[in-house]
């Protein structure tokens, strides 16, 4: 099989896919809102690509319109879809889109089980396909559970992800560690896999990297870092932090990293919830940061913006968003340049 090559986040995209919130089991009584801010994230977004939005049915289709409507959104760089999903969350069950030498792009679509089996996925586990279809892009099918939000690139074949969720035996109980990297490599170009411990508490991913440790350059990391040592999260993150000081780059170098703060503790009925500022997206003209209205905000958005400095950094409230267990990261999947 060609070379295939996962290219980094912040290189140029020709579209991001995301799916239209709706579960009223994930998000609650916050659905309304949850749908403005979405639809407020889906502007951004359009400022610099194409946003393909997955809707159930007709009525959803409509309720959106509107929505796009009120928030004055460029309808010219928004396509629709009548996809019918479970949830909302498409990093993870989208397609992930890779480049073989030749710059096409292809959509490899892996199995996913809803992390594993704890909520309905049939729908889901379909968009994939509907994807690269739609897009008219070459299709690969691969048999490993794999969810783009457990994973993270630097584009030039190094990953992120965590032990926690990835060696879990809810996804792939008869593959070895050596085994999940050897499919990484096959099918995303992996050629060195840097795996951390654990995710944050309340993540019902068993630890999703997306929340906690993302790539911001070839050789620059930040990482989430809890200073309140009374905190649940404060020992998982210092030692990831402690393991990503000795991890060494492709010239055997140690990586740049840059902490990022985290959160005052949120919950839901007395749940911790999973928020993180690391769940942000980056779009190709701007970095879409989850903020909770609390004071550790405006830090985690000065130390993006001085690693962003291409790229406008904004801070969305997330709160209504976090109450489904997921931030904008989550919620987006990116068509990077390419051919078709």
């Amino acid at each position: 099989m060609e070379n295939l090559h996962m290219p980094a986040e912040w290189e140029k995209h020709i579209g991001t896919w995301v799916t239209y919130p709706h579960e009223k089991t994930t998000f609650f009584e916050y659905l309304e809102q949850a749908r403005d801010i979405f639809v407020q994230m889906v502007k951004i977004i359009s400022e610099g690509e194409t946003v393909h939005i997955n809707v159930n049915d007709n009525q959803m289709k409509k309720d959106l319109q509107n929505r796009l409507k009120k928030f004055d959104v460029n309808l010219k760089n928004t396509v629709i879809h009548i996809f019918p999903t479970n949830d909302s969350w498409c990093r993870d069950y989208g397609a992930i889109f890779v480049k073989k030498t030749n710059n096409k792009l292809v959509a490899t679509d892996w199995e996913f089980n809803a992390w594993g089996g704890k909520y309905p996925y049939e729908l889901d586990n379909q968009i994939a396909k509907k994807m690269a279809e739609y897009l008219n892009v070459e299709y690969l099918k691969v048999d490993m559970v794999l969810e783009g939000g457990s994973i993270d690139t630097n584009g030039d074949g190094i990953f992120l992800t965590t032990e926690s969720c990835l060696l879990n035996p809810n996804r792939n109980p008869d593959k070895t560690k050596e085994e999940i990297e050897e499919y990484l490599s096959k099918y995303l170009g992996a050629e060195k896999v840097l795996w951390l411990k654990e995710g944050i508490v309340g993540d019902d991913t068993d630890g999703h990297i997306d929340d906690i440790t993302r790539f911001v350059g070839k050789n620059k990391i930040i990482t989430a870092l809890e200073t309140n040592p009374d905190d649940e999260n404060y020992q998982i993150l210092k030692e990831n932090f402690e393991r990503l000081k000795s991890f060494k780059n492709k010239e055997g170098k140690p990586f740049e990293i840059i902490t990022l703060p985290m959160p005052e503790p949120r919950y839901y009925k007395g749940e911790r919830l999973p928020a993180s500022y690391a769940n942000f997206y980056i779009s190709s003209s701007a970095v879409i940061v989850p903020i909770y209205n609390c004071p550790q905000d405006q830090e985690a958005l000065d130390v993006l913006q001085s690693v962003f400095k291409d790229r406008k950094v904004i801070g969305l409230d997330a709160n209504p968003i976090i109450v489904g267990l997921g931030a904008f990261h989550c919620l987006t999947q990116q068509i990077p340049e390419g051919e078709i």
